[in-house]
């Protein structure tokens, strides 16, 4: 357990991320803002991804966030013992969502987008006909949610409605987010509903060649995630914990990193700064977020239609240090960042430590665990800045991670690694000549020290 104070008064609310290897809390002042306390508790599920025992239950029984979360209240009951409790998630690996479209290069794309900027790691993506092969890679890839999308509105509808049939026969057992065409949108449904699939209907993401409208789509996944996946995934057996959250951590994150980017343009002298980029690497993903600068903003006003959003993210859940180290140590070699003899090296430490859950003690484990959080900063980075290019962004006016003002680093490695320890991962990420450099090059490059980026963000809460 760890807890830092500061000193108390006025009302608190207590703002809680249970993600997948730390539940992380804050203790704020209302309506100030004023941070009052931070305290961190090991994520007490069962991690059978990571192969490693569960944590401790306080209680609950053998595996149930709730322990954690009743810890880290008791932990911050000297600041507030009756702060309202504001809880956001991404525990148990986040929110694995398949997107199934009409033609890959239109209708999927324009789902995967939405569900990336929805705060979703996307594990599936098809096109077409849903045949036997299509539905059996459906099935293997676990997904939470299914976003079925096809067709502009009036447009093409048979395959929309061949795959809707077809999802209502396989027994997949998770809702569907129908955002297809709208012509035959109550038809879709009632398919899905005739199977005894949840259907959750939503405005088509493509209603025109061209015209892509994300919002209600990425609206409906997250209602979804806190309706129906929290309650899921079997992270507690008490109710209280579903009535708890209030938003998907990736999305009160965002929210933090655009109060970030606000707070960073009123300082006195600043001027057009140039865009804000959070990354944050986490035990199940490392997630990159980026705010544009206001002039860049009013550039991109015209271009919403066409999906490239002023404040985006992406969600790599293939990049973190506990539960997916093997997919991040495979997509380093992938990315020529590690040696045939390193990579082997590493895989055998992160195989032996799937129980580490805080900082290393030994100065081997600190070692690698840094070296992995380097290496999942360099690849998370690269991707976003790939995203950027293949939708079109151009590196002009702060409309791109590449011009980014400021770059702040996140995350339980980040936190709990020395100045010099920050230093050095930020040095090695300088290194790099594959389009991470590109962005923290002549960056102020910040630390979340006390994780509090997720408190921030929640507009009215805290």
């Amino acid at each position: 357990m760890r807890r830092t104070f500061w000193l108390v008064s006025g009302d608190v609310a207590l703002c809680v991320d249970v993600g997948s290897t730390f539940t992380k809390a804050c203790a704020v002042e209302l309506p100030t803002g004023r941070l009052l306390g931070t305290a961190e508790h090991p994520t007490t599920i069962e991690a059978g991804a990571a192969g490693r025992e569960p944590a401790e239950t306080l209680g609950w029984g053998q595996s149930d966030v709730m322990a954690g979360i009743s810890a880290l209240r008791s932990a911050l009951a000297s600041v507030s013992p009756h702060a309202e409790m504001l809880v956001c998630s991404s525990a148990g690996g986040g929110l694995r969502l398949a997107v199934v479209g009409y033609e890959r290069e239109i209708s999927a794309e324009a789902g995967h987008r939405a569900a990336l900027s929805a705060g979703a790691r996307v594990v599936h993506v098809s096109a077409g006909r849903l045949d036997e092969a299509g539905i059996r890679a459906l099935v293997e890839a676990a997904a939470d949610v299914v976003l079925l999308v096809g067709g502009t509105d009036g447009g093409e509808s048979s395959v929309l409605l061949h795959n809707a049939g077809v999802l209502a026969l396989t027994g997949l057992g998770v809702p569907v987010v129908v955002a297809g065409n709208m012509q035959v949108r109550q038809e879709v449904c009632a398919l899905l509903f005739s199977g005894g699939v949840t259907a959750v209907p939503a405005v088509n993401v493509l209603p025109d060649i061209g015209e892509l409208q994300p919002e209600s789509a990425r609206a409906a996944i997250r209602g979804v995630f806190l309706e129906h996946v929290i309650g899921g995934k079997g992270l507690s057996a008490d109710p209280a914990f579903a009535a708890m959250v209030r938003a998907v951590t990736p999305d009160a994150v965002l929210s933090g990193v655009s109060v970030l980017a606000e707070q960073i343009r009123s300082v006195p002298g600043r001027v057009a700064p140039g865009s804000v980029v959070v990354v944050d690497v986490g035990g199940a993903t490392t997630d990159v977020y980026c705010v544009l600068s206001p002039d860049a903003e009013q550039a991109m006003l015209g271009r919403e239609a066409v999906g490239v959003p002023t404040h985006r993210r992406t969600v790599e859940g293939d990049l973190g240090l506990r539960w997916t180290a093997d997919a991040l140590l495979a997509a380093s070699a992938s990315e020529r960042l590690v040696s045939a003899g390193e990579a082997e090296s590493l895989a055998a430490w992160a195989g032996v430590r799937p129980d580490l859950v805080g900082p290393p003690e030994s100065s081997l484990d600190w070692a690698n665990e840094l070296r992995l959080a380097g290496l999942a900063v360099t690849i998370a980075i690269r991707r976003h800045v790939r995203a950027e290019s293949a939708y079109g962004v151009i590196d002009t006016a702060g409309a791109s991670a590449r011009s980014a003002s400021t770059v702040t680093l996140s995350g339980g490695a980040i936190r709990h690694a020395s100045a010099d320890e920050r230093a050095a991962l930020v040095a090695s990420v300088l290194d790099d000549r594959g389009g991470a450099r590109s962005v923290l090059l002549g960056a102020d490059v910040r630390c979340d020290s006390h994780y509090v980026l997720a408190a921030a963000g929640p507009p009215g809460r805290c």
